[in-house]
């Protein structure tokens, strides 16, 4: 018997008071969480609510809240309501027979949520986790027992990506993506085991399978829009989700990318009274090196940002500056950012003859938004001194 759930009615003291320990029956939206405090033994959890619910799928579904414009206290409330069942495990156990793993593989493969029956080990403990990278989740409990009671829903493409081992992990990411499964979902895959060669399956921490997702598709993309023709104007285009203002600055030329990102006082990461900032660069060749000053929100911005240029079939020089307001005071993770950015890049963009024009609408916008001044920031920008030093050759006619 499943149960309608309503999102915004979730009394969150009183949820689990009938499961403080031993069984119940859920269904996984589906979702599963790899931990990576202990690494290379870590916590690996499936993710269900306490009973059987209609709309289960809604719990970790970060497009439909973002098209629905689901606020910060309906997606807590969504993801308050699972509980992370876990389970021990090291990065290599995926080579070997283990129930549990294969179970959390073959959930992680399943497009509809998957029924569960799950004993626990002791009480849960009552609380939310939170993270910069990971969505927040709610209680979590040791596993002792876990049984899938119907037969997955799985994607023909899906089981035959998965059942390839020689084809590596990178190569499945784009194929799969290609054929519009989405990061979220294949990030899950990633992360579980399920992808790459067979002798270098294994775990990977869900912080890091999220970026690296966002990276491997991003940099596919990155290659293919290098064969277009940059755009023929200035644009900008700027919007908000959930308190994170995006200002996003074309320029014609061949592709680059710098984010700048700030935090005003109180808001998610910055409880301080100082605006705090970071910024990370590339240039058309890529990086080297992990963005370690903007982390993750770097490659996921960048998804969006690549993913407009190849629907329009352009290239351009592309300068983001990101800022989180006191709007954004609890911590939803990374996908905010990913949706954030393709959300500002859905509107019509203002267009600009000339560079100077861009950047001085881009300054009166945020000042006249968010009373911040850039003129600091905007001289600090790595892409617009290679623009102001670079020439262009029909300069020379």
């Amino acid at each position: 018997m499943y149960k309608k759930f309503d999102p915004k009615s979730i009394k969150y003291d009183s949820l689990f008071k009938n499961i403080l320990m031993g069984q119940f029956s859920g269904n996984s939206p589906p979702s599963i969480f790899v931990g990576s405090k202990t690494y290379p033994n870590l916590n690996v959890g499936i993710l269900s609510p306490p009973e059987k619910i209609d709309n289960s799928w809604m719990f970790d579904s970060e497009k439909y809240w973002a098209e629905n414009e689901f606020s910060i206290k309906e997606i807590l409330n969504l993801r308050a309501r699972l509980i992370n069942s876990r389970f021990k495990s090291n990065i290599y156990n995926v080579r070997n027979s283990n129930k549990f793993i294969e179970m959390s593989q073959e959930i992680a493969m399943a497009y509809k949520p998957v029924d569960v029956e799950i004993e626990l080990k002791k009480k849960i403990n009552v609380m939310m986790d939170y993270d910069n990278i990971n969505m927040p989740m709610g209680p979590r409990a040791e596993l002792k027992n876990a049984v899938i009671t119907e037969n997955p829903k799985i994607h023909a493409k899906v089981e035959r990506i998965v059942s390839d081992t020689d084809l590596k992990a990178n190569e499945a990411i784009n194929y799969l993506y290609n054929n519009n499964f989405d990061e979220s979902f294949l990030m899950k895959l990633l992360s579980i085991g399920n992808l790459g060669l067979k002798k270098n399956r294994k775990l990977v921490p869900t912080r890091w399978s999220i970026t690296a997702t966002d990276d491997t598709i991003g940099k596919n993309i990155r290659d293919e829009i290098l064969e277009y023709n940059t755009i023929d104007e200035y644009r900008l285009y700027y919007g908000n989700y959930l308190g994170n203002y995006y200002f996003i600055m074309m320029f014609p030329d061949t592709f680059s990318y710098e984010l700048f990102e700030m935090y005003l006082p109180k808001s998610a990461w910055n409880q301080s009274d100082e605006i705090a900032m970071s910024t990370d660069y590339e240039d058309c060749f890529g990086r080297k090196k992990y963005a370690s000053n903007t982390v993750g929100g770097y490659y996921a911005a960048r998804l969006g940002i690549l993913e407009k240029l190849k629907s329009i079939r352009k290239q351009a020089s592309v300068l983001v500056l990101r800022f989180e307001t006191p709007e954004y005071w609890a911590s939803l993770g990374v996908w905010v950012v990913r949706q954030a950015s393709r959300k500002s890049l859905v509107s019509e963009p203002v267009i600009f003859d000339n560079k100077e024009a861009l950047l001085e609408k881009t300054k009166e916008l945020i000042f006249r938004i968010l009373k911040f001044k850039t003129d600091y920031i905007l001289n600090q920008s790595i892409l617009l001194k290679n623009l102001k030093q670079q020439k262009r050759l029909n300069e020379f006619f």
